[in-house]
């Protein structure tokens, strides 16, 4: 019997950490293929690369294994795969490991997310996952890293076992740090960083300015069932997202602006 087909693909370049393990972890289920970007595309969001031509190439991970690299974005990694440059169609693209959580509003920044919606789009199941890292854990030997891979390796059988019903569906997987206390089922939470905006400058005496912030520290009160509240609480989180961002509970009300838009 064949073994399923996974595209794997990431947003921090295919040197980072995740990617390595990530790939580890799903050899376990199927055949994990990797088309990754060749530099970092941290909140490149859904970008495609349209100005410039792409390029594709082999090169190989810190363990030695081939695998192959663009200059284009997460969202391309995934493109150029599904247009002819993968062996074959994947059973499921998987998108990460992601040093650092993505969570709430944040998901719309993220390319890891985007590279899996690239996937649900083109029909196939898909999971995103990260990894609720510092900016200065994120670093090779990170235990926590082998831990997110066996949980996505267990949630790409589910996922796999259930394709038809998940075959426009993304599953946006967070692992918190340390030693999980279990899983949550969730719902996308809210706002998670306090924005900032931290000005300077330079010696030529030409502002310039940094776009900062802090997140969230603690869980939010009243939230039990999102995403947030599950990865600050020691929880894995699992939020089904999809394509449809239509806003259904206005969508009847504002239909009556058709007669008065234009009048």
């Amino acid at each position: 019997m064949e073994k399923p087909f996974i595209l794997v693909t990431n947003d921090d370049g295919y040197l980072s950490p995740g990617l390595l393990a990530l790939r580890k972890g799903l050899a376990a289920v199927g055949e994990p293929w990797v088309l990754a970007p060749d530099r970092n595309w941290s909140a490149a969001s859904r970008t495609r690369v349209f100005h410039k031509p792409l390029r594709f190439s082999s090169a190989r991970l810190p363990d030695g294994e081939e695998v192959h690299v663009t200059n284009g974005a997460p969202s391309d990694c995934v493109l150029l795969a599904l247009l002819g440059l993968a062996p074959r169609r994947p059973d499921l693209v998987v998108a990460g490991i992601n040093m650092g959580a993505n969570i709430g509003h944040d998901v719309t920044y993220s390319g890891t997310v985007a590279a899996a919606m690239e996937g649900a789009s083109a029909g196939i199941p898909a999971i995103a996952v990260s990894l609720d890292l510092g900016p200065d854990e994120g670093r090779e030997g990170n235990p926590d890293y082998e831990t997110a891979a066996t949980l996505t390796a267990r949630v790409a059988r589910l996922a796999l076992a259930e394709r038809g019903a998940l075959s426009r569906i993304l599953l946006n997987v967070n692992v918190p740090r340390g030693v999980p206390k279990g899983v949550r089922v969730t719902r996308l939470g809210g706002k998670i960083w306090s924005d900032d905006l931290v000005r300077g400058e330079d010696p030529r005496g030409r502002s310039y300015y940094w776009l900062s912030g802090e997140m969230l520290s603690s869980p939010p009160p009243g939230e039990e069932d999102t995403d947030v509240w599950a990865v600050l609480s020691g929880y894995v989180s699992i939020t089904p997202l999809h394509l449809d961002l239509t806003a259904y509970p206005v969508l009847n009300s504002l239909r009556r602006w058709e007669g008065k838009a234009l009048a």
